[in-house]
């Protein structure tokens, strides 16, 4: 197989006429652009640069070469340059993304008409998350990921932080937990909808209630929260979600938890063959400001 980076020594030869400059171009010694002139032309099967008087000059072959040579390495470069800028509003690509629905409730919106100002050839695809296996990511069935920060998550997986949240409590307007303080076992003694959206029956606030001495009692279990909220709007049931979720506070009492839980932190995950992608910078950046430009409000 020829070695391609001949056709960079070759550029050199034929635009300087000389091996001695040539070398001096390329930083090589006189001698080792002599040996690399002897390869090129047993690869050619041509002298390329004869001698005529005290230069050398090119064969007609070389002549002939002399342009398409100097295309093939500046499309060379241009392959191997890091991309420096790129006009979104041209680009007609779709991004599939892969999230809650939840989220896509809230920041979907917001993002959407910033894309469709930006670049209206791109389409968003968005399927639900169900699991946290980064292996939608690996095999690129998905460009992009949301979810909770995990400390055991693949290695292989980039992240950046977009918000912290935290679980507050929420019921419909005049349940009982609507009216005095809400102690832990008032809490523990209501009936509640679980989101779990792997089907497991208990998480962390029941472990920080049976810490306290008291557990919960779980009415239903449902996969997501926009359901838990639907729920608790409509019945007594006590729904515990995150505050961001919550933007239709109508009919609805929400409230701290009783219990000491630590807040989290929701991220976007991407692999790193897409890193340096510049539509995909493109988009995590406009997913990042969007969820920067959201202001929760605050409990009643």
């Amino acid at each position: 197989m020829p070695d391609l980076n001949l056709l960079i020594t070759l550029d050199v030869l034929l635009a300087e006429g000389s091996v001695v400059g040539a070398a001096k171009r390329l930083g090589l010694s006189p001698s080792a652009m002599s040996r690399a002139l002897a390869r090129l032309r047993d690869t050619t099967g041509d002298p390329l640069l004869v001698r005529a008087g005290r230069g050398l000059v090119p064969t007609p072959r070389a002549v002939a070469l002399r342009e398409q040579v100097s295309r093939l390495v500046q499309d060379a470069h241009g392959v191997l340059r890091p991309a420096q800028a790129l006009d979104m509003g041209r680009v007609e690509r779709t991004f599939t993304l892969r999230t809650s629905e939840e989220f896509v409730e809230q920041v979907g919106p917001m993002l959407l008409a910033r894309i469709a100002r930006e670049a209206p050839g791109v389409r968003l695809r968005f399927i639900n998350k169900t699991d946290t296996d980064s292996a939608w990511l690996r095999d690129g069935r998905v460009d992009l990921e949301t979810g909770v920060v995990d400390p055991v998550a693949s290695p292989e997986i980039l992240t950046q932080a977009l918000f912290r949240d935290r679980l507050i409590g929420v019921v419909r307007k005049g349940h009982p937990l609507s009216q005095g303080e809400i102690s832990a076992q008032r809490f523990a003694e209501g009936q509640h909808v679980y989101v779990s959206r792997r089907g497991q029956a208990r998480g962390q606030i029941d472990d920080a209630l049976e810490r306290l001495g008291f557990t919960r009692q779980i009415a239903s279990i449902v996969a997501g929260f926009s359901t838990a909220v639907a729920l608790a709007r409509g019945t007594d049931l006590i729904a515990s979600v995150p505050e961001r979720y919550i933007a239709d506070r109508r009919d609805l009492y929400c409230f701290d938890l009783p219990l000491m839980l630590p807040g989290f932190t929701v991220a976007m995950l991407w692999h790193p063959r897409l890193d340096a992608d510049l539509a995909h910078r493109w988009l995590r950046g406009c997913l990042r400001e969007v969820c920067g430009q959201q202001v929760q409000s605050p409990l009643p």
